[in-house]
């Protein structure tokens, strides 16, 4: 089942559950807080966050034993989207985590997974603007998988780290390269505003058959820059979390965004570096689509 944050009439965002095929022309979503499902859902609270807390599995399960009104159901194609979990608590990112990318690069592999912190108020949903300022210097899209953590998770071993995933998303980890290089670490250049791309929205993990199966496309207008698989990962999911949940504890919403593959934009000749006019999108197997504009942003950095 797929899970969606949106804005309701009054620009207030809400969660809601998509039991069918998002892709199919008459798709909807159902809305739990609906007064013939009210009662039967009460025990839910009003954000897609608090369902990861809840259980995904639970809520799934509990919307697949009933028939829905019509006048509970949402058009899809109706919703204005916001990202899945518009706030998470943190983003985890995995550098050099593609065998390709590092090829392309003539770079070794990393004994262990690098890692980084990125802010969850970089997040932005789709079709919202991507920021790029002329204070940034050169700014890259990443195309990655994102990992949703649903269960609390500190030292936790590799054996057991697939119990704590929720669900999977789309994430551009959109970098700041010059900022990056500049400062020889990730912290600014990986938290400029309006850089974290995320949607269209979350798929139950157990609806995910093989999460290193999965066939990664990013294009800008009808060129495309990046394309592989997901599996030419690295450090797998499960090393990430048990590498990260070494270090600081993961909670229920955290974001692991795996690493990205071969094709950043410096990789191109000339460069494809993020301009304000440029349309991005990525698409996942399975995981759908995730678009964004790009437009000027502010001249801090």
């Amino acid at each position: 089942m797929r899970f969606i944050s949106y804005y309701d009439a009054q620009g207030c965002i809400r969660p809601a559950a998509i039991p069918g095929d998002p892709q199919a022309p008459d798709a909807w979503a159902v809305d739990l807080s609906h007064p013939s499902l009210a009662a039967r859902f009460s025990d839910l609270p009003d954000n897609l966050a608090g369902w990861v807390e809840h259980g995904l599995a639970d809520i799934a399960r509990r919307v697949d034993a009933i028939n829905v009104d019509e006048d509970a159901r949402l058009a899809l194609t109706s919703l204005r989207l916001a990202a899945p979990l518009p706030r998470p608590g943190k983003i985890i990112g995995a550098a050099f985590n593609y065998h390709d990318a590092l090829a392309e690069r003539n770079m070794t592999a990393p004994p262990e997974p690098v890692i980084f912190v990125k802010s969850g108020r970089t997040v932005i949903g789709p079709n919202q603007p991507i920021l790029v300022s002329p204070a940034s210097g050169d700014v890259t899209y990443e195309a990655e998988l994102a990992v949703i953590i649903g269960t609390a998770a500190l030292h936790v071993p590799r054996e057991r780290a697939m119990d704590h995933v929720a669900a999977y998303a789309i994430f551009n980890d959109v970098s700041a390269t010059t900022l990056v290089k500049a400062d020889g670490g990730f912290v600014r250049g990986k938290n400029q505003p309006a850089s974290g791309p995320f949607g269209p929205w979350m798929v139950m993990a157990e609806d995910v058959d093989d999460p290193y199966a999965l066939d990664i496309r990013l294009e800008i207008g009808t060129r495309v820059l990046q394309q592989s698989t997901t599996g030419g990962m690295v450090f797998d999911i499960a090393a990430l979390i048990e590498y990260a949940s070494a270090r600081m504890p993961l909670d229920p919403g955290d974001v692991i965004a795996t690493g990205t593959p071969a094709g950043v934009a410096g990789m191109h000749t000339p460069p494809a570096w993020l301009k304000p006019g440029d349309t991005v999108s990525i698409t996942i197997d399975g995981l759908g689509q995730l678009t964004n504009p790009v437009a000027a942003g502010n001249q801090r950095s």
